[in-house]
């Protein structure tokens, strides 16, 4: 069962975290006093134009002026009518301009900036003065994709705006996409009039509230449950999901249980990890993370691992732990960026390729954007991640103020002798009196006791006084060097012990914490003008069935629906010339015939029929082809005969594919399993509508069978048998001149007939 636990208990330091059971795979941590601007607007002032470069720095009211490449500049952005700027020197100093911040302020970067405006929203993404762009999200693919192209065909799109359709907006109906688009466009009005108020620099419009901003970029429809341990943190959540969410208004539950949140459900233990630089492995070994200027580099160790039956199985399974091990602490501690994994060594090619498998398959459903590499042959894999927010360590880690973000220091016997070196230094300077230096207690033993003789060597060959003052207040690897001249000489006269009391002292003072200012947004409180629209119940299962159907009972839908056609129209288009069958004004006596075959059929399966009874029914089928029109003229039969091959093809088929066929129709009489026996389109002409049930007897006139066999042509001997009940005068009725139908019979028998004779030896 998957959660979503916000923990606000703490105003300090406000936590998402994302369970499936008691494991955790994704946290979201915002401090206030690191608040994030990724996302948000401001009207910000050019200040800078770097042609080398091909950018400009923007004062948009942050510390730091933010990065704008000319790329990321549009025309309306700086008052042009088209989008691409043809002449690069009309971006000039001291225009407005109203950005968006791409990326947050990283070490002494400045925050990247880019006048493509983008505003997300619960399904979509409205691109304004940008309509060339847009689409459906990359991680949308097959039906879903098809789908949504089909529905953002019908939604009401304004000009100049382009929209992306997020992963949330898959089995929407046009009527909710439609409502965050009106909701989308309202607010973009509202931004776009707001940043004609006042001078830059300013901030137009903030993003929303972390609580808020967490439910609308994280609640899924996996999600069960969602966990609130602070009342106005779930009021706020309530009211928004109320109006923007409300199919999920039931998830969210306020927690009031005594145990904290966070260990009820005991993912503490978890979080700690992500602020560690090692992290272990269920099978002893462990992967170590340390994050650089450049990159990020991950190392992989066996440690105690011993499981396995060789080297090889060992590390295999140590690996492909760490497949799944690293791509949840990415999540977890949103790093971005390049990384370089290392990898334990593998011979065969094909562990390679499980690993590459095995973290592709990990990192499926982060949400960041993600490309691999292949591991190398020194057993490295290089990727890269999508820095969404600023890292865990970014925003809860802040440098070390001893090391200063090094992570290591000197020793005390490395630091004082550089220290007697840099006081050799000072003292070699003209005019130098005496040189006072500020060491840590440890530095200052080692100087005076195992460096004493060097120390007096320098003093009394640069005519120098050195003093070494022991501090307390320092530790390594800082120190503090004065250096006094000859002329500040005779003004300096303190001793030793006077400059220590003299020393900057660090005043404990009780912790205040540092008051944030927050600026305000021209921008806020926008509501939809309506109410969000209900989800039809069907939405979200026409997928699903509709697989379903198609896989499972294809052809249940499509019966039922023909045969009340059938019924009421005496009409079937189950087969093909169906149409022209319908003109027949007999077609009541050709159903008759065909039940009456039917029957024939059956009792001819019964007594252990011979094969030829498929392959009548076989040239029938093929007749139906050759003859599209139920009533034939004596020239159309006469030209029958003349198709030998087709004939032959058809008898091809498998004489046990049509007795089960046959079978069936006697068993169940509707209108698909009658369409078999009436293909045969020779069938429908009118010799055989009024054929009798009594056709059994008759099997034994060949006379009669002869001539019914010559007015369809091609009739095989086991259709001689079946339809030898049928007289020549239903022949009459049906072509209107009883002369001309019988002549024909009289003259095709001894052709037809022959035929079938040169064949079966």
């Amino acid at each position: 069962m998957k959660r979503m636990l916000i923990n606000a208990t703490h105003t300090e330091e406000l936590r998402v975290a994302l369970v499936d059971g008691q494991k955790l795979y994704d946290l979201d941590i915002e401090v206030p006093a690191r608040e994030q601007k990724k996302s948000n607007i401001y009207k910000g002032l050019i200040t800078r134009v770097e042609r080398s470069l091909e950018a400009v720095f923007v004062d948009y009211g942050a510390n730091r002026h933010g990065f704008l490449p000319f790329k990321e500049i549009t025309g309306q952005a700086i008052g042009l009518d088209t989008q691409d700027i043809k002449d690069k020197n009309q971006i000039k100093e001291g225009l407005e301009i109203v950005v968006q911040v791409e990326k947050e302020e990283r070490g002494n970067k400045g925050a990247a900036l880019t006048t493509q405006i983008s505003l997300a929203g619960s399904y979509l993404v409205l691109m304004p003065n940008n309509p060339g762009s847009g689409g459906i999200s990359r991680r949308i693919d097959g039906d879903n994709r098809t789908a949504l192209r089909e529905v953002l065909d019908q939604l009401e799109i304004p000009e100049n705006i382009g929209l992306i359709v997020r992963t949330a907006g898959v089995g929407k109906s046009v009527e909710e996409l439609q409502w965050d688009l009106n909701y989308l466009t309202h607010l973009w009005d509202a931004i776009s009039l707001a940043s004609k108020d006042r001078k830059a620099p300013y901030l137009i419009f903030q993003e929303s509230n972390f609580v808020i901003r967490s439910i609308r970029d994280y609640l899924r429809a996996d999600i069960d449950e969602v966990l609130i341990d602070s009342e106005a943190s779930f009021n706020l959540a309530h009211d928004f999901m109320q109006q923007i969410m409300p199919q999920y208004l039931s998830r969210v539950k306020l927690y009031e249980d005594s145990v904290p949140l966070f260990t009820r459900y005991q993912i503490e233990s978890q979080i700690e990890t992500a602020y560690g630089r090692e992290v272990p492995l269920p099978s002893g070994g462990s992967i170590v993370i340390d994050p650089t200027e450049a990159l990020t580099s991950i190392d992989i160790n066996s440690a105690r691992a011993t499981k396995g039956a060789d080297f090889e199985t060992t590390a295999l399974n140590i690996n492909l732990e760490a497949a799944d091990e690293i791509a949840r602490q990415l999540r977890i501690r949103d790093m971005g960026g390049l990384f370089v994994i290392d990898f334990i060594d593998m011979g065969p090619t094909k562990n390679q390729r499980m690993v590459e498998n095995r973290i592709k398959e990990a990192m499926k459903h982060d949400r960041a954007r993600i490309q691999f590499s292949r591991i190398s042959r020194f057993g490295l894999l290089e990727m890269s991640r999508q820095r969404i927010h600023s890292s865990l360590t970014e925003s809860s880690l802040p440098v070390c103020p001893r090391c200063h973000g090094q992570g290591t220091i000197r020793s005390v016997e490395s630091l004082s002798l550089s220290i007697i070196r840099i006081l050799e230094e000072e003292a070699m300077k003209e005019h130098t009196a005496r040189v006072v230096v500020h060491v840590p207690i440890d530095c200052a033993t080692f100087v005076l006791n195992e460096k004493r003789s060097e120390v007096e060597q320098i003093e009394e060959t640069h005519k120098v006084s050195l003093i070494i003052v022991p501090d307390k207040h320092l530790e390594t690897p800082h120190y503090e060097i004065e250096r006094i001249r000859t002329k500040e000489a005779k003004q300096d006269t303190a001793a030793s012990h006077e400059r220590l009391q003299n020393s900057k002292t660090r005043d404990a003072k009780p912790y205040q914490r540092e008051a944030v200012s927050q600026e305000t947004a021209a921008v806020k409180n926008v509501m939809p003008a309506t109410q969000r629209p209900t989800a039809p119940s069907n939405v979200a299962n026409d997928g699903f069935f509709k697989r379903l159907l198609s896989k499972i009972v294809p052809s249940s839908e499509k019966q039922p629906v023909k045969k009340e056609p059938a019924k009421a129209n005496k009409t079937s288009n189950n087969q093909q010339g169906n149409q022209q069958r319908n003109a027949n004004p007999n077609e009541n006596k050709n159903r008759n015939r065909n039940k009456n075959r039917n029957k024939n059929r059956n009792n001819k399966d019964q007594s252990k029929q011979n094969p030829n009874t498929s392959q009548a029914a076989n040239v029938d089928g093929s007749n139906e082809k050759t003859n599209p029109k139920p009533a034939q003229t004596k020239q159309n039969d006469a030209e029958q005969p003349s198709r030998p091959r087709r004939r032959r093809r058809s008898n091809k088929r498998s004489p046990n594919s049509d007795a089960p066929k046959s079978q069936n129709n006697n068993i169940a009489e509707s209108k698909p399993l009658e369409s078999k026996p009436v293909e045969s389109k020779p069938v429908e002409s009118k010799p055989v509508e009024s054929k009798p049930v009594e056709s059994k007897p008759v099997e034994a006139k060949p006379t009669e069978t002869g001539n019914t066999e010559v007015k369809n042509g091609t009739r095989h001997p086991r259709r001689r048998r079946r339809t030898t009940s049928n007289k020549p005068k239903p022949l009459d009725t049906a072509n209107g001149s009883p002369e001309a139908n019988q002549g024909a019979a009289t003259s095709k028998p001894v052709d037809v007939e022959s035929k079938p004779v040169e064949s079966k030896p």
